[in-house]
């Protein structure tokens, strides 16, 4: 009977949860205690996957590109004095905008919290997802594509000094802070257990949220990729009185996102993608791209559509879309440097891991041909 047979396994997971309740109160004094927030899963019916040049076909018909993004992060995407979306994710999709149509003001970006990235991607909802996501095995195969990674970080925690912290491995027994549905949530958990600390969670849906509790002192500690617990911290009142202790504790490769289904637009948002680091690789910049149309370097000729059909016949684009592209956004290193560079937007960070790979970095594409 069908009936019956849902019912086991909901049976049995209540089983399982009360047998572990009753094992952690029983443990001895010696067992970490981790308190947890179990958050209901969604069930997600992911969309009928797309011909090639579907999706394509779709956003040219609607005359923009639709994105996932956030409104609420300095340097990542937030919104200016003027109430424009702004940072380093929303202009990875201003590029794309940029690609198909010439003109990065054809987009709409659609603000979501960390627990609606997977089931918006999964639905087909938008075109592309730019939210400080993470690359994750199991995401991959049930989010959707991940492009090429545009930003490498690790997960940290923050601290008030006042509290005397110098290291992550002192945390026994804190109160942390931290987004639900977030890799951070699973690695936070991870990190206390591996190293036998009690920990004790106060968790939210939004990022907001979190980081008030945090300056309100709620918490002991907040944790998350350190990007953006320095972009935080450099909005606090008081930025010098917090610290960014100095364990990384995870892998954090940080990439858009397009759902599953429809090779020609994955292929066309990661060569987008490839041709801003490219662009740094060879020089081209915002201010020089028209110049370097005359090139007589053939990578950039080709680059450019001066000569060949790069991205013409195989992605749908025109031979000129790769100037278009840098001409609206400039290359990898212009937009870092735009929110996070020495004299940036929103607040400095070395670019460390986010050099290019001949300048002892990991930002590294392949080649355009």
């Amino acid at each position: 009977m069908i009936t019956t047979k849902r019912k086991l396994p909901i049976f049995l997971g209540g089983l399982l949860g009360l047998l572990l309740f009753v094992a952690m109160a029983c443990g001895d004094d010696a067992t970490p205690v981790v308190q947890t927030v179990v958050v209901p899963q969604t069930v997600i019916v992911p969309a009928e996957p797309e011909p090639a040049g579907a999706r394509l076909d779709t956003v040219v018909a609607r005359g923009k590109v639709i994105c996932a993004g956030r409104t609420d992060l300095a340097g990542f995407g937030y919104l200016d004095a003027a109430g424009n979306n702004k940072g380093f994710d929303i202009d990875l999709c201003r590029a794309v905008a940029a690609a198909i149509f010439g003109d990065p003001s054809k987009l709409e970006i659609v603000p979501i919290t960390a627990s609606e990235r997977g089931p918006t991607i999964q639905a087909g909802e938008v075109d592309i997802l730019s939210r400080n996501v993470t690359w994750t095995s199991t995401r991959d195969s049930q989010w959707g594509n991940y492009t090429t990674t545009m930003f490498y970080d690790g997960q940290g925690f923050m601290v008030p000094k006042s509290l005397g912290f110098s290291s992550a491995l002192e945390l026994d027994g804190v109160t942390v802070c931290v987004t639900s549905g977030t890799t951070t949530e699973l690695n936070l958990a991870d990190f206390f257990r591996q190293h036998g600390l009690d920990l004790e969670t106060v968790v939210f849906e939004d990022t907001a949220s979190v980081y008030g509790a945090y300056e309100q002192g709620r918490c002991d500690a907040t944790t998350s990729d350190k990007s953006q617990l320095a972009a935080i911290k450099s909005g606090f009142a008081d930025s010098a009185a917090h610290m960014v202790l100095p364990e990384t504790i995870s892998k954090e490769p940080l990439t858009p996102v397009v759902a599953h289904g429809d090779d020609q637009w994955f292929d066309l948002v990661k060569t987008v993608m490839y041709v801003l680091i490219n662009a740094e690789e060879f020089g081209v910049t915002q201010g020089n791209v028209q110049q370097m149309l005359g090139s007589d370097n053939i990578v950039i000729r080709r680059m450019l559509g001066v000569e060949g059909e790069f991205g013409q016949s195989d992605l749908g684009l025109s031979s000129g879309f790769a100037a278009d592209v840098i001409g609206a956004v400039g290359n990898y290193g212009e937009i870092y440097d735009r929110y996070m560079g020495p004299n940036g937007d929103a607040f400095t960070l070395p670019r460390a891991l986010n050099e290019l790979w001949n300048n002892g970095g990991l930002i590294y594409a392949p080649p355009l041909r």
